[in-house]
């Protein structure tokens, strides 16, 4: 209870950082995802080259070098991915955002595109016989079945996303106050209280786990729910 006592708002901020950083972090992974899904199907050569070289390219580097180059490529050499003049907190917290979102959006990508492949090829050749173009054919026939064709695979690269917010320690992510995020504080206190790893450990482990959960939970509901019927 001592340690509770002690560490226990820090805790709390720690994971609502961390809670932040998966939302919004989340939506736009989504976001880009279902724009790389497109350039990746597209009839254009060019928009395939693109989609191909952005997914190959951030799907295949590690999310750390992916944060570095948010941080001193982007922010300090160019001068990009994060307003100059915001708090030092709020820019970190900007470009960790950055480097996930671009980082899961590769994954959401070539989840979307499996989807995209289990839809029937004379549902998208009928789509095109009605004089659907290429986005409508894409927005009224194709993605609402691809959606949900992969709502578990997209659940599990969530749950990666969520867990891979740990990774936002190697720039420097706080809160206002200076409280890190969740694997960051974890850190401080095994440093500060190196007789209580173990219950420490449990303690961001539950944390993680009401986190990632919900979400598993919800995608198994909304995969049976939603379910398309072939």
């Amino acid at each position: 209870m001592d340690l509770f006592s002690e560490y226990g708002s820090a805790i709390l901020e720690a994971f609502g950082l961390t809670f932040r950083l998966a939302v919004f972090s989340g939506v736009f992974s989504l976001l880009l995802g279902v724009v790389l899904a497109v350039f990746r199907v597209s009839p254009v050569p060019v928009l395939r080259w693109v989609g191909s070289a952005v997914v190959y390219t951030f799907r295949n580097t590690p999310l750390t070098l992916v944060m570095f180059f948010a941080l001193f490529g982007l922010f300090y050499q160019l001068k990009l991915g994060a307003n100059q003049d915001d708090p030092l907190n709020e820019q970190n917290f900007q470009l960790a955002v950055l480097a996930l979102s671009i980082y899961t959006s590769t994954f959401v990508c070539e989840v979307l595109r499996s989807g995209i492949n289990t839809v029937p090829l004379g549902q998208a050749e009928a789509a095109r016989a009605i004089g659907l173009t290429f986005s409508q054919n894409l927005r009224l026939v194709v993605l609402p079945q691809a959606l949900r064709s992969v709502l578990n695979p997209l659940a599990s690269v969530m749950i990666a996303m969520i867990k891979n917010t740990t990774v936002a320690v190697t720039i420097g992510v706080v809160t206002a106050t200076g409280v890190n995020e969740a694997s960051g504080q974890m850190r401080t206190m095994m440093e500060n209280e190196a007789d209580q790893i173990v219950l420490i450990f449990i303690i961001f482990s539950i944390g993680f786990m009401i986190m990632t959960l919900p979400v598993g939970f919800l995608a198994g509901w909304a995969s049976k729910k939603f379910a398309v019927i072939r």
